[in-house]
């Protein structure tokens, strides 16, 4: 089968200050990256649509559904490792404003206080009953930067937990076979937000 793990659109920047979980919508750079992602998968046979329960998740996977006529099916094992998080800021932002913090969590800053090693068990566990469940099909999972990491390293057998930065909606395909051999067939495609 193949998996298509795509990464939310951009979404607004949120600082909440009242102990809340920052679960911030779509910018508008955001929903028209969602609709051009609709627009390029139209081309494409899909037979299931996954989502994570995180707004920028379901907002970027909406239009998809519409477009493909796909329920969306929520995941909660394919959130992202910060979803407890009171602030929210897009790491594009953070290394052009700040670049010292974010050096800082690049470095490990980021997940200091996150059970990493559980967090990768979830994606792992999450990602494999999708597989199980889609034999011989193609299934899109819209996530986050960090599932998608979590994928890609256990596939290329890389140990450090966020080795690269997937583009806003990028499409990051692998194939799983029935036999358990993973592989990994694109990293980051892009090519439906040119001119964006």
């Amino acid at each position: 089968m193949e998996l298509l793990l795509i990464r939310h659109a951009l979404p607004q920047r949120i600082e909440n200050d009242d102990g809340t979980p920052a679960d911030p919508p779509l910018s508008e750079l955001g929903q028209r990256q969602a609709e051009r992602l609709a627009d390029w998968l139209a081309k494409e046979r899909l037979d299931a649509l996954y989502v994570s329960p995180m707004r920028r998740a379901v907002e970027t996977a909406t239009p998809l559904s519409q477009t493909t006529g796909l329920e969306l099916r929520h995941e909660p094992g394919v959130v992202e490792f910060d979803r407890m998080s009171q602030v929210y800021i897009p790491l594009e932002e953070l290394k052009r404003n700040e670049p010292e913090r974010w050096r800082e969590l690049v470095q490990g800053g980021i997940y200091a206080e996150i059970d990493l090693a559980e967090f990768q068990r979830t994606v792992i566990a999450s990602l494999e009953a999708i597989v199980a469940a889609h034999s011989g099909q193609r299934v899109a999972v819209v996530c986050h930067g960090g599932v998608i990491n979590t994928w890609a390293a256990r596939t290329l057998g890389i140990d450090q937990p966020l080795f690269f930065d997937p583009n806003y909606t990028s499409i990051n395909r692998f194939l799983a076979a029935g036999s358990g051999e993973r592989s990994m067939s694109s990293l980051n495609e892009a090519a439906h937000l040119r001119g964006l």
